[in-house]
């Protein structure tokens, strides 16, 4: 099932996309790319139509992410390379090969500089035209799984293998903060859209982590220190989402459970089962509805109410009742079905 900016008209799009492992939006939400195991990106049109392929790597595509301008699109894969691409005519702007193994991630600070981070467990900022690294960082011990530039794009943070997060800065080579208190590996890490830069100046910023030791963790990287640990996954964690607030956490793991916390007390508001790992949680724009994509290929929205939480389901019932777990009774968010 493929998105639409228009309600209650979800498009279907090819078998092409088999094998799907990322995809990507542009800031004005009008075309939406994919990046596969065939190694393939591609670019499809409002009404699912495939408006352009961008030519076949050599194996399969784990990072894909659009320029905030829309006009180019970085993909990074398992052949240890980073492309960038015209998203208007599918023409290889430049190819980058800087690192020494698979790359696992993206993520542009301007509309022509990115940072790649890679198995090799290096993090390398490029720029479009320019021939060598802009910079490279080194510190983590081992794989890098995660990088995102803060609001403001002044700070990058890094997650990895060796159970720790990192923060960096383009004026120094070292890490500004070396953030350990988890006891796995840290899978993913997300940026609170507060602080400079965002819709909500006047509200700290915070970075949640989310780890294979069952937790997620908060923040304050003014401090360098963890504000928050949650604890209320069973298994490994696989995702997490601040709500556009800010207020709110999302977080997804195999546990099959959905957990909505608050971001300033820490403390558990709702959290629905469902019916297979959660493997991506994300809100929308409004704030009011939490999407989650399961591990048996539904994707669900669930409506907080006072006696349980409904879910639309893309396969299956479309409307069936799932059980609280166990939280605290706390007012949550008012949310509505799609």
């Amino acid at each position: 099932m493929a998105w639409s900016p228009h309600p209650h008209q979800p498009r279907e799009v090819s078998a092409l996309c088999a094998g799907l492992r990322c995809l990507g939006l542009p800031s004005d939400g009008t075309l939406l790319a994919t990046g596969s195991y065939d190694g393939f990106a591609r670019i499809w049109m409002e009404d699912g139509n495939l408006a352009r392929t961008l030519g076949q790597r050599r194996g399969p595509i784990f990072a894909l992410k659009w320029n905030k301008k829309g006009n180019y699109i970085v993909s990074a894969g398992v052949d240890k390379t980073a492309i960038i691409w015209d998203a208007h005519t599918g023409e290889a702007k430049q190819q980058f090969l800087f690192h020494s193994a698979p790359i696992l991630d993206v993520d542009w600070q301007n509309s022509t500089t990115f940072a790649s981070c890679s198995t090799d467990r290096n993090i390398h900022i490029c720029r479009l035209g320019c021939d060598l690294p802009v910079k490279t960082f080194q510190g983590h011990a081992n794989e890098v799984n995660a990088i995102k530039w803060n609001p403001s794009r002044m700070l990058l943070a890094s997650c990895s293998d060796d159970s720790t997060l990192k923060i960096w800065s383009m004026k120094q080579d070292t890490c500004v903060h070396d953030l350990q208190a988890h006891s796995k590996e840290v899978y993913t890490i997300k940026w609170s859209p507060t602080g400079p830069a965002t819709s909500n100046p006047n509200a700290n910023i915070m970075l949640a982590s989310a780890s294979f030791d069952s937790t997620v963790r908060l923040w304050d990287v003014e401090r360098g220190v963890c504000i928050h640990t949650l604890t209320k996954h069973q298994e490994p964690v696989n995702s997490v989402a601040f709500s556009p607030d800010g207020k709110y956490l999302a977080s997804g793991s195999f546990d099959k459970c959905v957990h909505i916390w608050n971001t300033q007390s820490g403390r558990l508001v709702h959290s629905y089962r469902g019916t297979g790992s959660i493997f991506e949680v994300c809100w929308n724009a409004r704030g009011d509805k939490v999407g989650a994509s399961m591990s048996d290929g539904s994707v669900r929205t669930p409506q907080f109410s006072g006696g349980g939480l409904w879910v639309r389901a893309e396969r299956g019932n479309p409307r069936q009742l799932i059980p609280r777990v166990e939280a605290e009774n706390l007012a949550p968010p008012a949310c509505t079905l799609c």
